[in-house]
């Protein structure tokens, strides 16, 4: 226990544990877009999925509980290490000029916090039907339809999910570099990996709600 305590409160540590916690919650993130896409087959192709999951049991809640710790994890030493890197210098660069740093890594932290709000959102829009009109736990195929008639709610859920693209971009990349995965070279693969799970995972999800507005899916 004291060496994983130890592990824990070093820098190191805590980028391990961002790294491990986020190739488990890119893995999530990938099966759930995938699972969604039934929503373009038919009203019971989706329901059937998502009864399907549910009858799972046990198995789902163990899901859940692995994710919701992973997630956890992830934010608590994502904010550490913003605290950490704060303390280290408390007076900001007078100038900056980004050469290397990329739009989706200056941007990572205002993208978790819209993240975790989302995700919040989403819990209590599609899981227990707090913040839905008209929530059924039959008809899943109908709450989507339902929830992404408001123009609002869509618009979210689209900023959200280019939040997530950004965040998947950086986060693989980073997290390959941090486990020591990374071959070198002047054009990693692994950055290209990231960019097409980042493009993937962002078109699958933010296709659904433009296919509500637009009407293709009612």
């Amino acid at each position: 226990m004291r060496r994983l305590l130890l592990f824990w409160g070093s820098t190191v540590g805590k980028k391990v544990v961002m790294a491990v916690t986020g190739i488990v919650l890119v893995g999530f993130v990938i099966g759930h877009m995938l699972g969604n896409l039934q929503m373009f087959r038919d009203a019971e192709a989706m329901n059937n999925y998502a009864a399907f999951l549910k009858s799972t049991g046990g198995l789902l809640w163990v899901a859940r509980a692995g994710l919701l710790t992973a997630a956890v994890l992830h934010i608590i030493a994502a904010v550490q290490l913003t605290l950490i890197n704060r303390a280290a210098r408390p007076t900001a660069y007078v100038r900056r000029d980004p050469q290397v740093a990329t739009f989706a890594s200056r941007t990572l932290r205002w993208g978790g916090v819209i993240l975790a709000v989302f995700i919040v959102y989403h819990l209590g829009h599609f899981t227990t039907g707090t913040f839905h009109p008209a929530f059924s736990h039959r008809d899943v195929y109908g709450n989507v339809i339902i929830g992404f008639r408001s123009v609002w709610v869509a618009l979210f859920y689209v900023i959200a999910m280019a939040s997530l693209g950004l965040h998947l971009f950086h986060g693989v990349w980073a997290g390959v570099r941090t486990l020591g995965l990374q071959q070198r070279s002047e054009v990693p693969i692994q950055r290209t990996v990231a960019l097409w799970v980042a493009i993937v995972v962002w078109a699958g999800f933010t296709m659904i709600p433009v296919a509500v507005l637009l009407g293709v899916l009612n």
